[in-house]
């Protein structure tokens, strides 16, 4: 079985911005056009989700998966 995070960046984002947007699950899926239940393995934060799919998503919330550099002292902390 696949692990999931809950607490990784994305998962709790959305999580948190839907709540205090107060909309549940189901209005939120209806609004950005995802399903259910990609909706609920978005916040239960299941890896390999398709990223149009969660930007659909962040995209109600006015934000988008981008590219960010990490620093020398992340890098040499996962030993490239």
């Amino acid at each position: 079985m696949e692990e999931r995070n809950r607490n990784n960046d994305i998962a709790l984002f959305v999580r948190e911005s839907r709540k205090k947007a107060n909309l549940t699950q189901v209005e939120l899926a209806d609004i950005t056009g995802v399903g259910l239940r990609f909706l609920r393995e978005l916040e239960q934060g299941k890896p390999n989700l398709m990223t149009d799919k969660i930007n659909q998503v962040l995209l109600f919330f006015g934000h988008t998966l981008t590219i960010k550099s990490i620093s020398d002292e992340t890098r040499r902390s996962m030993g490239s």
